[in-house]
């Protein structure tokens, strides 16, 4: 008979979450799992929203404490993450809705549910191994990829298009505003001077010119010192998938969802998406919609970052729904 994930230790489901059915799927780790847990604790009959479903890691880990009248709604807009992610959580005892949706869609996906509030949203923003390893992304320089980036399938621009249509002052802009990477106009010129001569259709293409814009190699780098072309890849990806703007959305949508007491927790990976969570976490706190739980955002420890150096730029924060006075 099969073991009830309601009776696992914590130790166990966190090292269920960190495993893969597909044997062929890179190893998952869940960011930040062992300190959600500890923050966030939820009667059985509890609703989540898991915004980012990803390899359902994090679903997982909620999941396995709630009972069969507990909800989880996972959202992802990769596909494939979603028919693996079935495969991770099929054994929870709990009803478990996926759907291939964006995050910013939150609202009306619910509402297609008939789910008015949940007890708790969670969005880990960050981008998966499996998403890495995809070559059908086009999201890494550390394999040579068709230069796409999109997370959904169904967006009509790839990064290769921004490269070869954006003129050079508006891609430098890009790269600057998305990638906070100051040697935009240096790395702009470069990829148009190059782009003359070849379309860049590859990530080892794009990586190879960033690289040479900065007259840095891509290999051998520093231990700790992050690529060349780390920044200039994070802005075309933002800019591909509208990220920050899909951020926005979710983040207005979730006091309207939460019920009271309810929280709202987003893990971010770069400065961008945290001073955007912080913000709002703070102006809805003055409205009266949220208490602030963690006054400053907290960050993986040394034991964590050592098994999952991916989780070391990784900040979590939280705030809490509470009825607004005004």
């Amino acid at each position: 008979s099969r073991k009830s994930p309601a009776v696992c230790s914590e130790k166990e489901k966190l090292s269920s979450a960190c495993d893969i059915k597909d044997s062929s799927a890179v190893k998952h780790i869940p960011v930040l799992a062992g300190t959600l847990a500890e923050q966030i604790k939820l009667p059985p009959d509890s609703v989540i929203v898991d915004a980012t479903l990803g390899q359902g890691g994090h679903s997982y880990l909620f999941g396995s404490n709630l009972g069969p009248e507990g909800v989880i709604v996972g959202l992802d807009v990769d596909k494939n993450a979603v028919q693996r992610a079935h495969l991770k959580l099929d054994e929870l005892t709990c009803k478990v809705v996926l759907i291939n949706s964006n995050f910013s869609q939150i609202a009306e996906q619910l509402l297609e549910q008939n789910i008015k509030k949940v007890d708790f949203i969670l969005a880990d923003l960050g981008v998966s191994s499996q998403q890495l390893a995809d070559s059908e992304k086009g999201l890494s320089f550390q394999v040579d990829m068709p230069l796409d980036m999109r997370m959904d399938d169904g967006l009509e621009t790839t990064a290769a298009e921004i490269i070869s249509r954006t003129n050079e002052n508006d891609l430098a802009d890009l790269i600057f505003e998305f990638g906070e990477e100051r040697a935009s106009r240096r790395i702009a010129r470069f990829i148009v001077e190059n782009r003359k001569i070849k379309p860049i259709e590859t990530t080892g293409e794009l990586a190879a010119i960033v690289c040479r814009a900065l007259k840095r190699p891509g290999k051998k780098q520093q231990r700790n010192r992050i690529h060349p072309a780390t920044r200039t890849f994070q802005a075309l990806r933002i800019a591909v998938n509208d990220e920050l703007g899909s951020l926005r959305e979710l983040l207005t949508a979730a006091p309207s969802i939460l019920k009271e007491n309810g929280r709202i927790a987003i893990i971010s990976f770069h400065s961008l998406e945290d001073r955007l969570v912080k913000y709002d976490f703070k102006e809805k706190a003055k409205d009266g919609f949220y208490k602030i739980i963690t006054k400053k955002p907290i960050v993986p420890t040394k034991e964590e970052i050592a098994e999952n150096r991916r989780a070391r730029s990784a900040k979590l924060r939280i705030a809490q729904r509470v009825m607004s006075s005004k």
